[in-house]
């Protein structure tokens, strides 16, 4: 998963945001920080901010981990781009109709349940969602320029009201409740999909986004690789911990650098030979007992890594010359480097 990464996180004060209109504050900090040292017993109750001083010129203001419990007196901000509230107590989105220059928003790690009052956020690029109490996508009719959507670890069971998002690049939905793959139909524009941790049991409905080049399908139910054809530009494949029993459905993926195969069923290396652009391939904690399938990766002469631990093979004591000998031109052997 890109985290969200950005995704590439935290709660916070209870009363709200209070700006102060007249303040002039030192332009080194949009916040003048008043939280008590660490471990003191007063930082764990909710808290008033009554005093908090912020710039009204800002372009980011960063009010993570404040135990804050409402959004709220944000209106003489008319400067604001990016807006952080990770981590707080934060149980509706509200309040931001006023703070129509947001490019960034984030609400990682509070409880909120609806996605909501987003409308006047027209210049919303990047909008996370994660570690919240989510059960449905919408509320984002408005968010047409938005291009990174991250809503993983809430409570969501249906891909839906996002293919009108034309110009997502980034759509983040690990760790729900997701059983099928549907509904992505006009995300032309999408470059990485993340679904790791969810009930799929197949991939599917994906053929229409061809500019894909990232996707996670780790942590779910499948028992084998179909449905990535039409993804040309692909360049790295996360499959792990699923129920894979061979590694096929790969002919037209030719771009792949990465393919994550660990925590599978696999008993034999095939099916890769033609990635010639192959980096880096992660099989272990599988099934592999045949040398002869190390052979194989003779064939793919950009390896650099390669991760075989936790098969059978790894038992033989001279598990690492083997590999080396095999692939002369390989950097690391699991998590060590080669030598």
């Amino acid at each position: 998963m890109e985290n969200s990464n950005n995704s590439d996180s935290n709660p916070l004060p209870a009363a709200a945001t209070h700006v102060r209109k007249s303040v002039s504050v030192d332009t080194s900090a949009s916040v003048e920080d008043t939280s008590l040292p660490g471990g003191d017993k007063q930082e764990e109750e909710e808290q008033s901010i009554e005093d908090l001083i912020i710039d009204v010129e800002c372009e980011e203001l960063d009010l993570n981990h404040r135990r804050i419990a409402k959004i709220e007196d944000l209106e003489p901000l008319r400067c604001l781009e990016r807006l952080y509230l990770r981590w707080n107590l934060i149980k509706r989105i509200e309040n931001l109709s006023t703070v129509t220059t947001l490019r960034e928003l984030e609400l990682y790690d509070n409880q909120i349940t609806v996605i909501e009052n987003l409308d006047a956020l027209v210049n919303l690029e990047i909008l996370d969602l994660s570690f919240n109490r989510i059960k449905e996508i919408g509320g984002l009719e408005k968010l047409e320029n938005l291009e990174k959507l991250y809503l993983c670890s809430n409570k969501i069971s249906k891909i839906e009201n996002v293919n009108h998002l034309k110009k997502l690049r980034l759509l983040e939905l690990g760790d729900n409740k997701i059983r099928v793959v549907e509904n992505l139909q006009g995300l032309d524009e999408l470059e990485n999909l993340y679904l790791g941790k969810n009930k799929i049991t197949k991939i599917e409905n994906v053929e229409t986004l061809k500019k894909l080049t990232i996707v996670s399908f780790q942590a779910n139910r499948l028992t084998e690789i179909s449905g990535l054809d039409a993804l040309t530009e692909l360049q790295e494949l996360y499959l792990s911990e699923n129920g894979i029993i061979q590694i096929h459905g790969l002919d037209h993926n030719t771009k792949i650098s990465t393919l994550d195969l660990a925590q599978n069923k696999i008993t034999s290396i095939s099916g890769i030979s033609h990635l010639q652009q192959l980096e880096e391939f992660w099989l272990n904690d599988n099934l592999v007992s045949d040398w002869s399938n190390v052979d194989v990766l003779s064939h793919n002469k950009q390896l650099v890594t390669v991760y075989l631990d936790h098969n059978p093979i790894a038992k033989d004591t001279n598990y690492r010359r083997k590999i080396k000998l095999a692939v002369p031109w390989i950097s690391q052997i699991d998590a060590t480097l080669a030598r």
